[in-house]
């Protein structure tokens, strides 16, 4: 051991000597330090680039021997660099990268290389801009962007609106939104789940307005990355969000005949902090609806007829907010913080003329209901996101917490009388319910060459549901509403998944290039209930969910792309939750906590073109999903129908998808997409077996016209026939919109009139469902015809270059899993 000691003595003090050998080395080489300097400029604005990162690297080997960030004057410094060739690289997002050889001799140990210029992106030589106006639509490799910010006629609207004008996409009488013909999607806020959507999609969306959204992405065929849920693809909202220098600020508002909303967008960054609020409100004034109702059922004693025409009126209001605070650390180390919050409600008010006809028990029932709904949510989201990159490009190392807390409150007020004492009802149904989710996940990217890549990660999801539902009896006597404990409960659902992946992007030749991987995702489930008698359940599973998509390039402006990948859909909240949401006696809807997920293999083959002038994307599915859940209606007693929802067997959906766009002399621009379904399920309920099949189609069209640099015009309309089920066929509805808007004040303001199902006063969706022993016709029209004004104005020094290359237009759509 006391060799081993001196040993080590005799290796520091040899070191200890050389280093204080002044000028030189024991060959006798020069042993002195060079030091590096220069100031980094904008080619155009001939302003400093301030903290653009300058990479030191060894000529030969490329290893990276230091790094830094330039200062607020756009200058940079390498002091005690050790003498020989090197290179440096100047990269910052908004600007092309530059490289500089030097060699540092011991006649000329310090170099300073004055003045470096970057240029902008979107300059090419001598300063000539060639990057125009984003199109609204634009074709990518793994999905398909609307720019809704560029869309003149969604102003005053709200998220369901923007998403009624995205290819592929169709909205219904009730806000939900499906994807070609599916409604199995999964919707991300940023690229991130949101708790906003427990309480329902349609009342989530029309809380964000539109003015809040930038684009929307269309995944079709995700990649191993992202979450395996959502069978028939995912949407994901972008929303505004800018890092810029300095400060700026946005404000619109729009008053309208059925909406009124208000914005605020403030961003400040100075140096490496960024700080940034958007925030809006949303009421919409009383809206009138009418309703029709009619079903037949046939029965072994004959057949008995339902007959309800009703009128009502609804108002819904929302607000949301988002606080974000970022920090670069370094060239290669951000974090940032972010807090969203919200809430939105939904009254109502309905008045229901009934009669109910049963020959065979003598019975003719005439009727009138009265029903109030009131509905409150408000929720709370937090996350915290670290960000590593590194010298060697594409190299990515992401870790990300997210917790989310939504509060849903629920009550239905419903009174009855006829000429039948027992159609009497004077009670009140309501629920309070929470969701809680915690999402930890670490994502990794490595690049192996230039040519591979690979993508690796995990993840936690973990989710907890509780649902406190109560039924109350008026009693005349005491002139209080009476809790029944037989039907009130409550309902507690804890859902975890465990996921890990691992996905490799090949560039097989300069044409060929396969992204294929595999992502498994364990599920654990349970549900118990306060009442003893109701048993509690639990369940796990696992799927391996494979994707591979081979493109192939026919030239720098077309290529084709086919893909393939499987694919899970968990049900939703309202699908288990046992809660029964009474606001009609005779036709009430549960859900089902037993249910499984859905299974979905789909193949996609797609083909794009663009051109100067002209864009194309043209596409083919095929999907086969088993353990189909629908929303299948029974008959039981008492003429009562019962939805609920149930895995009841398979369906294959093949389909075709087209859109095209055109610009005619840079003023006038068309658009149109147009999506055809063959549908075909078969199942089995209440032991009976089911098959039903046929064909619907969606598309819309949208022409725009520029006027000048400041004024331009769209007109936008949109078809859905009816959707085909196993019991039917469900809403079909059309509508269009108009839209104006004017820049004004040196395009710091605009102000846009936008007029909306101008021709018909009501937007009819009709339904019609048949079973072995019933057939049923419902038909809901709201008041949709609208006319608004709606005025934006932006302020603040408009200087967006994104800080130290670690921007958020860079991570927008990317931070999924």
């Amino acid at each position: 051991m006391k060799y081993r000691i001196l040993f080590l003595i005799a290796i520091f003090y040899s070191c200890f000597l050389a280093a204080q050998s002044p000028g030189n080395k024991s060959d006798g080489k020069p042993s002195i330090k060079g030091k590096i300097a220069g100031v980094l400029i904008d080619s155009i604005s001939r302003q400093p680039v301030e903290f653009a990162t300058v990479m030191l690297l060894e000529i030969q080997s490329q290893n990276q021997v230091d790094g830094l960030t330039t200062d607020e004057k756009g200058e940079f410094k390498f002091n005690e660099v050790a003498l020989g060739k090197y290179q440096l690289v100047f990269s910052f997002i908004g600007y092309k990268n530059k490289t500089s050889s030097i060699n540092l001799s011991p006649e000329k140990p310090d170099f300073n290389l004055n003045t470096i210029y970057l240029i902008p992106d979107s300059y090419v030589l001598e300063g000539v801009e060639i990057v125009g106006q984003a199109a609204i639509v634009e074709n990518k490799i793994d999905k398909l962007v609307y720019n809704a910010e560029k869309d003149v006629s969604t102003a005053g609207g709200d998220a369901s609106d923007v998403l009624s004008r995205v290819p592929m996409l169709s909205v219904d009488v009730n806000g939900g939104v499906s994807l070609r013909g599916s409604s199995n999607i999964q919707i991300l806020i940023n690229g991130r789940p949101s708790a906003i959507f427990s309480g329902g999609v349609a009342e989530a969306l029309k809380s964000i307005p539109a003015e809040q959204i930038k684009s929307i992405e269309v995944i079709t065929s995700p990649s191993a990355r992202y979450d395996g849920e959502g069978s028939a693809g995912i949407i994901n909202i972008i929303t505004r969000k800018k890092a810029p220098q300095g400060f700026t600020g946005n404000a619109s508002a729009s008053v309208g005949t059925r909406s009124n909303n208000g914005n605020l967008g403030l961003n400040y960054a100075k140096g490496r902090f960024g700080l940034s609020f958007s925030g809006g409100f949303r009421g919409n004034p009383t809206r009138p609806s009418i309703s029709e109702f009619v079903r037949r059922d046939f029965l072994a004693t004959g057949e008995r007829v339902l007959t309800q025409n009703g009128e009502g009126d609804g108002t819904s209001f929302g607000g949301r907010g988002n606080l974000e605070l970022s920090y670069d650390i370094n060239a290669y180390n951000r974090v940032s913080s972010n807090v969203n919050f919200g809430g939105r409600g939904r009254e109502s008010t309905n008045f229901t003329d009934a009669l109910f006809i049963d020959p065979a028990a003598n019975l003719r029932q005439e009727y009138t209901r009265e029903s109030f709904g009131d509905n409150q949510s408000n929720g709370l989201d937090w996350s915290f996101d670290y960000r590593r990159t590194f010298v060697k490009p594409g190299k990515e190392l992401t870790f990300a917490v997210q917790l989310e807390n939504d509060k849903d409150r629920v009550e239905n007020l419903v009174q009855q009388s006829g000429n039948d004492s027992t159609l009497y009802r004077n009670e009140s149904n309501g629920n309070r319910s929470r969701n809680g989710e915690t999402l930890v996940q670490l994502d990794y990217t490595h690049p192996f060459g230039e040519k591979v890549k690979l993508e690796t990660g995990v993840k936690g999801v973990f989710r907890i549901i509780n649902s406190d539902f109560d039924y109350r009896n008026f009693d005349a006597n005491t002139q209080t509403f009476i809790l029944d404990e037989l039907r009130s409960d409550q309902f507690d659902y804890l859902q975890d998944v465990y996921a890990g992946y691992a996905s490799f992007n090949v560039e097989l030749s300069e044409k060929w290039g396969l992204l294929a991987g595999a992502r498994y995702e364990g599920t654990s489930i349970s549900g118990d209930y306060d009442n003893a008698e109701r048993q509690p359940f639990s369940s796990n599973y696992g799927n391996v969910l494979p994707s591979a998509t081979l493109n192939y390039k026919l030239s720098e402006l077309s290529g084709i792309k086919f893909s393939y990948g499987q694919r899970i859909q968990r049900p939703e909240e309202d699908f288990v939750n046992p809660y029964v949401a009474v606001s009609d006696p005779r036709d009430i809807t549960v859900g089902n906590p037993l249910l499984l997920p859905e299974v979905t293999n789909q193949y996609e083959l797609t083909f794009n073109k663009s051109a100067k002038a002209f864009s194309m994307n043209l596409g083919t599915f095929y999907r086969a999903t088993r353990d189909i859940i629908e929303p299948i209606l029974s008959i039981i007693d008492d003429g009562v129908s019962l939805t609920s929802y149930q895995n009841i067997g398979k369906s294959s959906t093949f389909g075709g998808n087209l859109f095209a766009s055109v610009t005619l002399k840079d003023k006038l621009q068309l658009r149109g997409n147009a999506t055809v379904i063959y549908y075909s399920g078969e199942g089995v309920v209440n032991g009976v077996r089911l098959t039903n099949s046929g064909a619907y189609w969606n598309g819309n069209m949208n022409l725009s016209y520029t006027f000048s640099k400041t004024l331009r015009a769209e007109v936008n309309g949109f078809y859905s026939a009816p959707r085909v089920s196993l019991q039917g066929s469900r809403s079909a509805y059309a509508r269009s919109s108009f839209a104006v808007r004017k820049d004004i004040w040196k395009k710091k303001a605009s102000i846009g009139i936008v007029a909306v199902q101008p021709f018909a006063k009501y937007l009819k969706f009709p339904n019609r469902l048949n079973g072995s022993n019933f057939e049923q016709f419902s038909q809901n029209a709201i008041a949709q015809r609208s006319y608004g004004i709606s005025f934006s104005y932006r302020f603040g020094k408009l200087d967006f270059k994104e800080r130290n290359g670690r921007g958020d237009e860079q991570r927008e759509g990317n931070d999924g899993f």
